[in-house]
């Protein structure tokens, strides 16, 4: 027992280590979506409003491009403990060229919802404020596709303090872009919902460009870059990225799935439950975004000692991964618990929405174990390439568990928004359990190799 306790030291310390960076810049993404709803709710409701279904719809591109991309990570790990990195670059150069195409094609599938937008049954008083944001935020997802991709490479490398800095530099940018746009400050016009997107749209494109002239002008990188910039398209190695990025797209993107369609659910409900939706997710990021990153850290610990072939060290990476993740779920449902209603005043000064946002907090607090339990096992899984499953579990447990006893409990059970986030929280947890007997079946087979 003693033996385990110190690996497991080791391994908490380790992942925490090499997790931080990651947490820092998602924290700073969590700052930018927090200034960015306080911003807008101060500015009026219905722009709250409107925010909240461009951002949950568009949040369903955002994290399927974003999965598509976490497919790069083991591979370029795998490929640098070889010490190929020029094979390294390669791989990265290949995996922008499929993740561009990517993007392209999801965002042709977005301009659908664009067009059809009216049909959806939202508020008509929102429409004017919705359709130009949504279209902002859809050119923003180019310069966002070369972020995510970039940051795989350098996450994969272990290398996760460039990302860190870029992020919090790109975020920072954001908000003060934000003030400007929004309330015309300064000179600037005063564009409301629509400044916040322009923001978004510049923050992104100057994230993009930091990571092209670090990359490519630093010589800490220059074993890499030379792939990069010399090495060719390989259909091979395409097919590779291909085969483990669409089922993590697929996974992560029916997840989110579930919060976009809830969004168009709740629209049903009014402006008000919409406008309280957009407050509590984004309270909410605190623990998705603490928890991934920790997860993430923990993924590419267990992509190092796949390659090697420790599945002992696999199996206590896990489970530490899992110890330190749910840590921080017991302190996200803390937070929720003794400062929900002051964190929630600070987005809007609407008492409606403010009630409503209550009401939310049990079922968000509910939820955060089964967020946490997922993250942890699909992650876990990942570390071990054994992807595909993923996407299999998700359509069970999101879309033919999830978004039907949403509808159910919202409307036939008239529980309203409290019926979506414990719908999310039956969906999440179904998941978690579902990934983590996948992966300790894996380490059954792997131990009998």
């Amino acid at each position: 027992m003693e033996r385990k306790i110190e690996l497991y030291k080791k391994h908490y310390k380790s992942i925490i280590t090499l997790g931080m960076p990651l947490l820092l810049g998602q924290l700073g993404m969590i700052m930018t979506g927090f200034a960015d709803t306080f911003m807008v709710g101060h500015y009026s409701t219905d722009s709250l409003a409107a925010a909240s279904f461009v951002n949950n719809v568009m949040n369903f591109m955002t994290v399927l491009c974003m999965g598509f991309s976490y497919g790069l990570t083991p591979i370029v790990s795998a490929t640098n403990a070889r010490g190929d990195h020029f094979g390294v670059g390669t791989t990265v150069r290949n995996a922008v060229a499929l993740n561009a195409v990517f993007v392209v094609v999801a965002g042709l599938a977005m301009l659908l919802v664009y067009f059809n937008v009216e049909k959806m049954g939202q508020p008509v008083n929102l429409l004017p404020l919705i359709k130009p944001y949504y279209l902002v935020l859809l050119a923003s997802m180019v310069p966002m596709m070369l972020v995510n991709t970039l940051r795989q490479f350098t996450d994969g490398i272990s290398d996760t303090r460039l990302s860190m800095w870029i992020i919090i530099g790109g975020n920072v940018l954001n908000i003060i872009l934000n003030y400007l746009t929004i309330y015309g400050k300064f000179g600037f016009p005063e564009l409301g919902l629509l400044g916040a997107g322009l923001s978004t749209l510049v923050a992104r494109l100057s994230m993009a460009v930091a990571y092209v002239v670090v990359l490519l002008r630093s010589h800490r990188y220059a074993v890499y870059t030379q792939g990069i910039r010399r090495g060719k398209f390989d259909m091979a190695i395409v097919a590779t990225i291909f085969g483990t990025s669409w089922p993590l797209a697929v996974q992560m993107g029916l997840e989110t799935g579930i919060f976009s369609f809830a969004s168009i659910m709740i629209g049903w409900l009014g402006e008000i439950p919409l406008a309280a939706y957009q407050v509590m997710l984004s309270i909410s990021t605190i623990g998705f975004m603490v928890y991934y990153s920790l997860g993430a850290s923990m993924s590419i610990k267990i992509a190092g000692y796949y390659g090697s072939g420790d599945i002992c060290k696999i199996k206590s990476c896990s489970v530490a991964g899992l110890h330190i993740v749910m840590f921080f779920a017991a302190i996200a449902c803390l937070v929720f618990l003794l400062l929900g209603e002051p964190v929630i005043r600070l987005f809007t000064t609407d008492a409606a929405v403010v009630a409503v946002a209550l009401t939310v907090i049990p079922p968000l607090m509910l939820y955060q174990v089964g967020d946490a339990l997922q993250v942890t096992y699909a992650n876990a899984l990942r570390g071990i390439t054994d992807v595909r499953p993923m996407m299999v579990t998700a359509i069970i447990a999101y879309v033919i568990v999830g978004l039907p006893i949403g509808y159910v409990f919202a409307f036939p059970c008239g529980l309203g928004i409290v019926g979506i986030y414990l719908s999310f929280a039956v969906a999440l947890l179904l998941a978690g359990i579902m990934f983590m007997v996948k992966f300790r079946l894996d380490l059954r087979k792997l131990a009998r190799q």
